[in-house]
C-alpha cells in the first residue's frame, strides 16, 4: 500500500520543473502554463473535476508558481467534467513504489493487480487488463502487461515526472480499450515548450534512495539544457531490490533446497533504463524526438525459480503547430515505434519468449471556435505483431491493426457547459498460427467498434459544481481473448479463447459533485457500468494436462497430476466468455484545514467501493477490491513537512466461486521531508515508513491470493530514505 496521506486526488496543483528558481521567471511560467495545455490535449476527454486533497499541500515545492490545471479535457478548460487525478513533484516521489500499479493503488477508484512487488497494473473501478489504457506522453505504449498478470509495465516510477489517472467514460478519445480509464505517464523526454531564455541554461535533478524492506538501492538523474530555440534532455535510472520482507514465514525452494523465510521468495529485481530526447522550438510550435530503453530482470513470485528478463526500446516523434488562424487553430501529431521482448527463465534455462512490436500514430486538430462551440477532431492508427514461443505459449502469433477517427466538442452556457464526442474504429485481429504448435490455426476477425459520450457541468452555487457523464462504448476483443489455447502458469489455468466472440459493449453513467473553499475541499462520484458482453475468464469445469494438452485426464487420487503421467500436471480450464455484467461504485475524497498560519495542519479523507456482478448467474466477478477508507494528518512549517495516516481495507467475502476471501486490514504510514539549499541547488531530504505496524495482509484484487496462497502477501514494514537534488 502507498503512503496514505498521498491518496487524495489533486485536480489542480503547483508544478515547477527542477531548477525553476534559477531560470528567468517569465520563461518558466510560460513553459509551465503551456505544458499544462499540452498535457490537457493529450489526456482525452477525461477531465479532472475532483478537487480532493492537495497532494502535498503540507510540503510545498521549491520555486512553486501559481496554481495551474494540468489534468483536463482536450481543450484545456479550467472547469472540468469527468473525474481524474494527477501526481507530480514531491507527491509522486513519496508515493512511488517499484511498479506503476502499486504507485497508484489507493487513489480513490484505483486498485492494483499486485503480482508481487515486480509486476502490477492499475485496476480502475474494478476494470483491469485491456480495459485500462496505459499511455506514454499521450501516445500508446506497447508491452505484454495486459496479457498476463506476471508481465510488468515498461515504465518505472523513478523515471516518471507526472502521472495522470482518468476515470470513467471521459476517456472516450482513446477508444473502447479505455472503457475503465486511462493512465497517462509523462516524462518530458520530448519537451513541448522552451524552458530557458535566449541566453540558455542547464537544469536537472538527481534522485537517490535506500529502503529496508526490500533492500532497495535506487538512483536516477535527469539533465536538460538549451535556449529559447531548442532543449535537449537526457535521463538514466537504476533500481536493485532484494526479496521483500513480510510478517510471515513462507516456504521457498531455490536450487532444489527447501527453506522457510520471512521474505517473499523470488521477489528480487534489477531495473535500468534511460533516454535521449530533444525539441526544436519555433514561433508557433515545436518538433521533437526521443529514443528510450528499458531493461528489467525480476522474479515472478508464483514460481520460486522462474525469472523474467525484459527489454523494450522505443522511438518517438512529436510536434505541434499552434495559432494557425482560419478554421483550424492548431495541429498536433505523435508517432512512435516500440520493440518489446521478454524471456522467461527457469533457473538458467531460457523458456518461453514473448515479443511485441508495433507503431502508433495520432493526429489531432483543434478547430476555430464557432460561437460557444469549441472542439478537436483526430485520427489514430495502431498496429502490432505479437509472438510467443515455448512451453507456455498459450496464445498464437498474431497481428492487430486499428484505425480510428474521433471528435470531442464543448458548448459553453451561462450555467456551465455541455460536452459530447464520438469515436469510430476499424479493427482487424489476425491469428497467424505457430509453426511449432499445432493447436493454433490461422484465422482473421474484423470489428467496427463505435463509442459516444455526453457530459454536463453545472455551477450550482458559489464553490459548488455538479457533473454528469453518459457513455456508450464498444471494445474489440484482444488477440488472446479470441485465440488463446494453452497452459498459463501465472493464473494456474488452461486458458481457452473464443474466436466467435463479439464486441464488448457497455453503457456507463457517472454523477459527481464537488465543493471548494480555500484549502477545504470535497468531491464524490457515483458510477455504473453495464456490460452486454463482458469478456472474462470463466471456469468451464474441464481440466487439461499442462504438458500433454489432453482433455480431462484421470486423477483418481486427487493430487493434481495425471494418473497416467506423473510429469503432466492438471490445470483447470478457464475460457474467455462474454457475459452480462454490472459494475457500480462510489468514490469520495476531501480535505479539512484544521490549522492556518505559520504552520498548517490538514485532515485528508478518502474512500471508495465497487460491486461487480455477473448478471448471467448473479455471482460476483473475481478480483474486486473491498470497501476502502483512509485518513491522514498533514503538517507543514517552513522547510519541514510530515504526515501520519492509515488505509483500511474491509474484508472481501463477496468473491467469485473458487476465489479466496480476504480478511480486513489496516496499513499505517508515516513520512517526513526537509528542504534546504546548497549553493545553486535545492535539496529535498525525505523519509517514509510503510506498513508501520507490520500488518500481514493479502490483496483481494491479486490473482496470487487465490492461485499461490500464501506465497505473496503485501510487503511488511519498510523504511525508505532518500535525497533529491534539483539544480
Amino acid at each position: 500500500m502507498n503512503p496514505s496521506f498521498l491518496n487524495g486526488a489533486a485536480a489542480t496543483v503547483v508544478y515547477a520543473r527542477p531548477g525553476a528558481p534559477f531560470f528567468p521567471r517569465n520563461f518558466v511560467q510560460r513553459a509551465v502554463l503551456t505544458l499544462g495545455a499540452a498535457a490537457a490535449l493529450q489526456c482525452g476527454s477525461a477531465s479532472a473535476q475532483t478537487p480532493a486533497t492537495p497532494v502535498m499541500s503540507a510540503m510545498p515545492e521549491v520555486g512553486s508558481l501559481k496554481e495551474v490545471t494540468i489534468t483536463g479535457n482536450p481543450l484545456g478548460a479550467a472547469d472540468l467534467i469527468a473525474p481524474a487525478a494527477q501526481y507530480s513533484g514531491t507527491g509522486l516521489l513519496l508515493r512511488s513504489k517499484t511498479t506503476l500499479g502499486e504507485t497508484l493503488d489507493g487513489v480513490p477508484g484505483v486498485s492494483s493487480t499486485y503480482f508481487g512487488p515486480n509486476a502490477s497494473r492499475p485496476i480502475i473501478r474494478g476494470l483491469d487488463g485491456d480495459r485500462i489504457r496505459i499511455l506514454g506522453n499521450g501516445g500508446a505504449t506497447l508491452d505484454a502487461s495486459s496479457l498476463s498478470y506476471d508481465h510488468s509495465v515498461t515504465a518505472d516510477p523513478i523515471s516518471i515526472e507526472r502521472i495522470e489517472v482518468l476515470r470513467g467514460p471521459g476517456a472516450l478519445l482513446y477508444g473502447g480499450s479505455a472503457v475503465g480509464g486511462v493512465v497517462n505517464v509523462i516524462d518530458n523526454r520530448i519537451p513541448r515548450e522552451a524552458l530557458f531564455d535566449e541566453k540558455g541554461g542547464v537544469g536537472g535533478k538527481v534522485d537517490l534512495g535506500l529502503a529496508t524492506g526490500n533492500r532497495e538501492k535506487s538512483s536516477g538523474a535527469l539533465l536538460e539544457g538549451g535556449n529559447d530555440r531548442y532543449t535537449l534532455h537526457v535521463d538514466a535510472f537504476n533500481r536493485e531490490t532484494g526479496d521483500v520482507k513480510v510478517p510471515a514465514d513462507l516456504a521457498c525452494t531455490k536450487g532444489g533446497v527447501n527453506t522457510t523465510t520471512n521474505r517473499i521468495c523470488n521477489s528480487a529485481s534489477k531495473v535500468r533504463g534511460g533516454a535521449v530526447g530533444g525539441s526544436m522550438f519555433f514561433d508557433q510550435g515545436y518538433l521533437g524526438a526521443s529514443v528510450s530503453t528499458y531493461r528489467s530482470n525480476y522474479g515472478t513470485v508464483a514460481e520460486d525459480e522462474v525469472n523474467i528478463a525484459m527489454k523494450s526500446d522505443r522511438v518517438a516523434l512529436e510536434g505541434e503547430v499552434r495559432n494557425l488562424g482560419g478554421p483550424v487553430q492548431s495541429i498536433k501529431g505523435q508517432l512512435s515505434h516500440t520493440d518489446y521482448m521478454h524471456t522467461e527463465f527457469e533457473g538458467a534455462t531460457p523458456g518461453t519468449v514473448f515479443k511485441n512490436k508495433g507503431s502508433d500514430f495520432r493526429l489531432e486538430a483543434r478547430h476555430a471556435r464557432f460561437g460557444n462551440l469549441d472542439g478537436v477532431v483526430g485520427f489514430q492508427a495502431e498496429n502490432n505483431r505479437f509472438s510467443a514461443d515455448g512451453a507456455e505459449a498459450f496464445a498464437p502469433y498474431s497481428k492487430t491493426s486499428q484505425n480510428a477517427v474521433f471528435a470531442y466538442e464543448e458548448y459553453g452556457t451561462s450555467w456551465g457547459k455541455l460536452s459530447f464526442g464520438g469515436r469510430l474504429e476499424s479493427v482487424k485481429v489476425e491469428s497467424l498460427g505457430n509453426p511449432l504448435v499445432a493447436r493454433f490455426a490461422p484465422l482473421t476477425r474484423d470489428f467496427t467498434p463505435h463509442s459516444y459520450a455526453l457530459g454536463a457541468l453545472w455551477n450550482t452555487a458559489p464553490g459548488w459544481q455538479v457533473t454528469t457523464n453518459l457513455a456508450y462504448t464498444e471494445r474489440a476483443p484482444k488477440d488472446y481473448e479470441l485465440f488463446a489455447q494453452g497452459p498459463h502458469v501465472a493464473t494456474n489455468a488452461w486458458e481457452t479463447g473464443d474466436a466467435t466472440l463479439g464486441k464488448e459493449r457497455s453503457r456507463s453513467l457517472d454523477v459527481g459533485t464537488s465543493w471548494k473553499s480555500g484549502a477545504n475541499r470535497f468531491a464524490a462520484n457515483v458510477y455504473m457500468h453495464r456490460f452486454r458482453n463482458y469478456i472474462g475468464l470463466m471456469a468451464t469445469g474441464n481440466t487439461y494436462g499442462q504438458e500433454l494438452g489432453n482433455l480431462n485426464p484421470a486423477d483418481q487420487d486427487g493430487d493434481g497430476v495425471d494418473d497416467a503421467d506423473p510429469d503432466n500436471a492438471i490445470l483447470p480450464e478457464f475460457a474467455y466468455t462474454g457475459v452480462r455484467a454490472r459494475f457500480v461504485g462510489l468514490e469520495a475524497s476531501g480535505n479539512i484545514r484544521l490549522l492556518e498560519g505559520a504552520s498548517t495542519l490538514d485532515l485528508a479523507l478518502r474512500g471508495d467501493l465497487v460491486r461487480a456482478t455477473n448478471l448471467n448467474n448473479g455471482q460476483p466477478l473475481p478480483r474486486i477490491a473491498p470497501v476502502r477508507l483512509g485518513a491522514s494528518l498533514l503538517w507543514a512549517s517552513g522547510p519541514w513537512g510530515s504526515s501520519i495516516g492509515f488505509d483500511h481495507s474491509m474484508a472481501q467475502n463477496r468473491v467469485a466461486a473458487g476465489q479466496r476471501a480476504t480478511s480486513a486490514y489496516t496499513l499505517w504510514n508515516l513520512a517526513a521531508t526537509y528542504r534546504t539549499k546548497a549553493g545553486p541547488s535545492s535539496l529535498l531530504w525525505y523519509a517514509r515508513v510503510d506498513n508501520l505496524t507490520n500488518q500481514l495482509a493479502y490483496s483481494a484484487s491479486s490473482v496470487l491470493t487465490t492461485t499461490a496462497f500464501p506465497k505473496a502477501p503485501l510487503p511488511g514494514r519498510s523504511l525508505k530514505v532518500g535525497l533529491q537534488v534539483a539544480f
